[in-house]
């Protein structure tokens, strides 16, 4: 497969998530604001689509974990090797490997049940965040939302995508699916700068650009790790009240150590 060239853009440079903020980010040693991990995913998952298709985004399965920050203005380069169940992915910039993950394709799309994914709104009123504001167990939403037709030719063009079917049959790119985790995070607590980790996604149905897309996202994990507080999520992503489009692992630092900081 033909290796992919993104020149990258950091989209949440004007974000509450500081680290995305290139003075934020060099206190704890990162060169600069972080390209968001949810555009990185969309960088990555160009490579499967190219491979299999619309089918891929209607029973697909992948996963991508974030090794080292994508700089604004950087170029990232994108690659895939053929495996046994499927293809390996990776994203290299400056020299250096910023993320795997690996794409495959299911003969049988998941079966979800609905009734197993609760529905709530987003908190009445955002509190600071502490160790009580992801409780496992605790259900988590957002404000319903719709993509909509002019915008969603700039989000293609912002994440260098290139394949035509997005703009074609009028899809919801894979960025934009995973935003909504990170949305969840941030609708129901106010958060300092944090860090997405990765991310598992099951393709359940191609969504539209013109759906209306909720979140249903369990807590399954609340933990701290060298340091980090680390949040899981278990999101499944609905359009129209009836059509689940996507089920989500979803891992972030709510909390990075302190001792990071220069």
């Amino acid at each position: 497969m033909q290796p992919h060239r993104v020149a990258a853009i950091n989209l949440a440079r004007n974000s509450e998530n500081r680290m995305h903020d290139d003075t934020v980010a060099k206190k704890f040693g990162f060169k600069g604001g972080l390209v968001p991990g949810v555009d990185v995913f969309a960088y990555m998952s160009h490579m499967p689509v190219a491979k299999w298709g619309r089918v891929f985004l209607e029973r697909g399965l992948m996963d991508g974990r974030f090794l080292k920050p994508v700089y604004d203005g950087e170029t990232a380069i994108v690659t895939a090797d053929e495996t046994s169940d499927g293809i390996a992915i990776k994203v290299e910039s400056r020299g250096e490997l910023c993320a795997t993950g690996h794409a495959s394709m299911s003969l049988q799309s998941e079966q979800i049940s609905l009734d197993d994914f609760k529905s709530v709104p987003p908190v009445a009123a955002r509190a600071p965040v502490d160790e009580n504001s992801y409780k496992e167990g605790a259900w988590l939403g957002i404000p319903p939302y719709t993509l909509g037709k002019a915008a969603a030719p700039d989000y293609l063009r912002d994440i260098g995508e290139t394949d035509p079917l997005y703009l074609r049959d009028g899809l919801v790119h894979t960025g934009n699916l995973l935003r909504m985790l990170n949305w969840a995070l941030m609708e129901n607590a106010i958060l300092g700068p944090w860090i997405h980790v990765g991310s598992t996604i099951r393709y359940l149905g191609a969504a539209g650009v013109d759906d209306v897309l909720t979140l249903r996202a369990k807590v399954t994990g609340n933990y701290e790790r060298k340091g980090h507080k680390f949040v899981d999520l278990d999101g499944l992503i609905v359009a129209n009240g009836s059509k689940p489009v996507a089920h989500v692992q979803h891992i972030s630092i709510y909390q990075p150590r302190e001792s990071m900081a220069a």
